[in-house]
């Protein structure tokens, strides 16, 4: 990446131009060249080896077709002043900001109930700060305060910029080429009416590509039964790792990780702790790896036995259904694996997991994608369609997941 020039070489869009001044001051600020150290899918390079982008080349992929978007949006007449321009793409640079490790997996153990867009939130609020307001407008555009209100759908919506990278990134590192989206050609298609963002009729084939893409992609990619497992087991060993701290038990931790492994953070202390904040910044991918690589051979056969099977790869069998596992199938896994490892029945109960996930690729409640006909008239994608996809897409779906350790059989 050069400085000088303020042009990168994105492998999925090609080169991404960064102006002089406030995005470029964004794009080399600390919290967000962080996110160069955050895989942005997680654990799924355990199933898909490609997966290893990070939420920073996201950003940047996001603001690319921020900066797009505004384009042609401006073209077809919408008058977007030059600061609401730069304030919604500072805006989409900076929707990830929040995000830790592992995101979902910190909030379920270490910050429990912080999420990550309430992280966002607090860090933009600070380089707000030390930027003298000059984002000000930004997370107004961000915060949904702003009165054109479709410049926040561009940031958070049913086609927000967000989405649409994320999708055509994730295809490509992936190579799940079906979630491979025609972002450009949505994009083309975008317009706005009594500002809300609506798609022009010629593209309703390539939102319903999308729609049926992104379901794909969650259930092929972001919910894989092997990735959902291995974040069970790392869910695991950081709630045995805490338990152990909890008792007094010395554990190999980062200064950043010490922190939120030997107390416990609530919602209310990290708003008001700067401490919570600072430590938490300094967290990425490497922390968690590397206790885990120590772990491996700690003396507890719990926390290194998870530990292990993350290092080298022993995952949990997971098995999936539409209705709920009993309680009578879990017990007799937890017996046999207590007698299998010569632990109790508590300590065992750290080789047994189920969750459950719930997904629809379409909320029409939430934020209706509109579209614009020649006549003006306007119909939601749902009304639009003739593919029957799209109630389908509505439609909730569930499944149950059931994670344990393998037994010899």
């Amino acid at each position: 990446m050069s400085y000088e020039r303020k042009i990168i070489n994105d492998p999925v869009f090609g080169f991404i131009n960064i102006p002089k001044g406030l995005l470029y001051d964004i794009v080399r600020h600390p919290l967000l060249q962080r996110l160069t150290r955050i895989k942005q899918l997680g654990l799924s390079s355990v199933v898909y080896p490609g997966a290893q982008h990070t939420r920073f080349q996201h950003s940047l992929g996001a603001f690319y077709l921020m900066s797009e978007a505004i384009q042609h949006l401006t073209a077809k007449g919408n008058f977007i002043f030059d600061s609401e321009a730069e304030a919604v793409m500072a805006a989409i640079l900076l929707h990830d900001i929040g995000h830790g490790p592992f995101s979902h997996v910190l909030e379920d153990t270490l910050v429990p109930g912080v999420s990550h867009e309430t992280v966002s939130l607090m860090l933009m609020e600070r380089m707000n700060h030390e930027m003298n307001g000059q984002l000000t407008l930004a997370i107004r555009i961000f915060k949904d305060e702003y009165p054109k209100r479709f410049l926040h759908q561009l940031v958070s919506g049913q086609l927000d910029m967000d989405r649409l990278d994320y999708l055509r990134r994730d295809s490509f590192y992936t190579g799940v080429t079906e979630g491979n989206i025609g972002s450009a050609r949505i994009i083309k298609m975008l317009d706005v009416k009594d500002d809300h963002l609506v798609v022009e009729a010629k593209g309703i084939y390539s939102i319903e590509n999308f729609l049926t893409a992104r379901r794909l992609m969650y259930w092929q990619v972001y919910l894989h039964k092997t990735s959902v497992a291995y974040e069970r087991m790392l869910i695991a060993a950081l709630c045995r790792a805490k338990e152990l701290a909890s008792q007094g038990e010395e554990l190999f931790a980062s200064p950043a990780l010490r922190f939120f492994l030997y107390r416990k953070v609530t919602p209310q202390e990290f708003a008001q702790d700067p401490a919570c904040l600072e430590n938490f910044i300094q967290l990425d991918d490497n922390d968690i790896w590397t206790s885990l690589k120590v772990w491996s051979q700690h003396p507890d056969k719990i926390l290194s036995t998870l530990s292990e099977g993350m290092v080298q790869r022993k995952l949990f069998k997971v098995e999936t259904s539409n209705q709920p596992f009993g309680e009578a199938q879990k017990q007799e896994l937890v017996m046999r694996i207590s007698k299998h490892l010569g632990i109790s029945l508590h300590e065992a109960r750290y080789f047994v997991s189920t969750s459950s996930i719930e997904r629809n690729m379409y909320n029409p409640a939430d934020d209706s994608i509109d579209i614009l006909y020649n006549d003006g008239s306007i119909k939601s994608i749902a009304e639009a369609s003739d593919m029957l996809n799209v109630s389908l897409l509505s439609k909730k779906v569930k499944k149950y997941y059931l994670c344990y350790l393998r037994l010899p059989t």
